[in-house]
């Protein structure tokens, strides 16, 4: 499945978090059973082995005292033994609620224990009582005396054994959640680290890609593509760069090939560009534009403003292409002082209307007043003949596909040059189509221009 980088970012993050959960919750039950058991052991098993210990105590003082009341008949020490034995009372008390105590055996024993002490004084106060009645109830009071601290000694056993199975417990739970503590800790360690690793891995790796691909195309190779399916944003961001590359690659060869003194496209992007409108075999007009008398003019005033004015006339061509023209129309410079322009059958005429009026206005102003006023300037044929050159003016040839196909730029470069050649030897400024047709339809002749503003109408023949 492809995630976004954010998301791959979030995925690691939510697994660390779950580890951590997962550690911390096992720590907090581990915690919990700790607690419960030291509880436990705090409030009924410690309570259960003092207070056991307790009514030991007070069941010797108990019969301490009433031993010596037998023997004193003293009430200060019948007080002391009845206060023990309530002391016995108010402790059993406190744990008869406690799980495993038999807390109404030993009330019911420590009765009839307290009982015979009560009667054992009248027994040893009347000396008419005879020694066999004394010792039976010796035994008795023994018998009681054995089975309460038995009792009582059960208790404290049985609380101190749960105590220590406790203490087991909680030593072996401890030392358990240390392990699985320790165990969960290093597995988030490692699973952050991995998750850690994989991420960044996954996010560094395209960016060095990027950024050697970056210095390549700085550097004007275009030569390395990315090639980075990684399904997230770096992906998108290398499809954009591999477009890019392409895209730059052209631009370079345009740039190379590019005219330095107007920076229009040259031969190999005009052929490029001719190639692919032939092969779509759409509506296709090629327009070859052309300066006449260009010689002349750059022989009397240099080639600096000669220069100038041919910069000028693809200024005019550019402006007129995007008053009339449509996004897909394409300029070029052969070279010199010619031009070429790639349009439709349909858009043609008003684009080059606009190009002879808005150049026979303009060329004026590129010579002298002295010139202007002749209305001509003296040059020398390229035989050395010298001649009145007129002002300069501006000849189009326009071949299109609408009455005949074509397979190759150079087919239709070729009649664009013948048909060039014929434009020039009209006078003026004006353009010329192609009107011939492909010999299978069995038509030829020529196709008439209407009148241009400013311009000469022309046709082919």
């Amino acid at each position: 499945m492809k995630l976004s980088i954010a998301r791959k970012l979030l995925l690691g993050y939510l697994t660390m978090v779950l580890l951590i959960i997962a550690t911390s919750a096992f720590g907090i039950y581990s915690l919990e059973k700790l607690k419960s058991n030291n509880n436990e052991i705090l409030r009924t098993d410690i309570p259960l082995i003092e207070t056991a210990g307790r009514l030991n105590d007070a069941l010797i003082s108990q019969e301490f005292y009433s031993r010596q009341y037998e023997i004193l008949h003293s009430p200060e020490v019948l007080a002391l033994s009845l206060e023990k034995s309530r002391e016995f009372d108010a402790l059993l008390k406190k744990i008869r609620t406690a799980p495993g105590v038999p807390a109404g055996r030993i009330a019911a024993l420590h009765s009839a224990y307290t009982a015979m002490f009560a009667k054992g004084g009248k027994y040893f106060r009347d000396h008419s009582y005879a020694a066999a009645k004394r010792k039976r109830y010796d035994s008795v009071i023994a018998g009681e005396h054995r089975e309460l601290m038995g009792l009582i000694t059960g208790i404290s056993i049985e609380a101190r054994q749960d105590r220590n199975s406790k203490i087991k417990m909680i030593s072996s739970i401890s030392g358990s959640a240390s392990r699985r503590a320790l165990i969960l800790c290093i597995a988030s360690l490692l699973a952050g680290l991995g998750a850690t690793v994989l991420i960044t891995r996954a996010i560094a790796r395209p960016i060095s890609q990027l950024k050697q691909t970056t210095r390549r195309i700085a550097e004007g190779k275009f030569d390395l593509v990315p090639g980075i399916n990684s399904g997230d944003e770096l992906g998108d961001l290398s499809d954009a760069f591999n477009e890019m590359t392409r895209r730059l690659r052209c631009l370079e060869e345009m740039s190379l090939d590019a005219n330095p003194l107007t920076r229009l496209p040259g031969n190999i992007a005009i052929d490029n560009v001719l190639k692919k409108r032939i092969e779509a075999g759409g509506p296709l007009a090629f327009c070859y534009i052309d300066l006449d008398n260009f010689k002349a003019f750059n022989d009397r005033y240099g080639y600096a403003r000669g220069s100038e004015v041919i910069s000028a006339t693809g200024k005019i061509i550019a402006r007129c292409v995007d008053e009339a023209g449509a996004p897909d129309d394409f300029i070029g410079h052969i070279g010199g002082d010619d031009f070429v322009l790639i349009t439709t059958p349909a858009r043609f005429a008003d684009t080059c209307g606009r190009i002879i009026a808005a150049f026979d206005g303009s060329i004026r102003g590129f010579y002298d007043a002295c010139d202007l006023e002749k209305g001509y300037i003296l040059g020398k044929t390229r035989q050395g003949q010298e001649l009145k050159f007129p002002i300069l003016t501006l000849s189009i040839a326009v071949v299109t596909n609408q009455y005949r196909s074509f397979t190759s730029p150079i087919e239709m470069g070729e009649l664009a040059a013948e048909l060039k050649n014929y434009a020039k030897s009209i006078p003026g400024s004006g353009y010329v189509v192609d009107g011939r047709r492909n010999s299978k339809s069995g038509a030829a002749g020529a196709k008439v221009v209407g009148p241009i503003p400013g311009a000469s109408a022309r046709q082919s023949k």
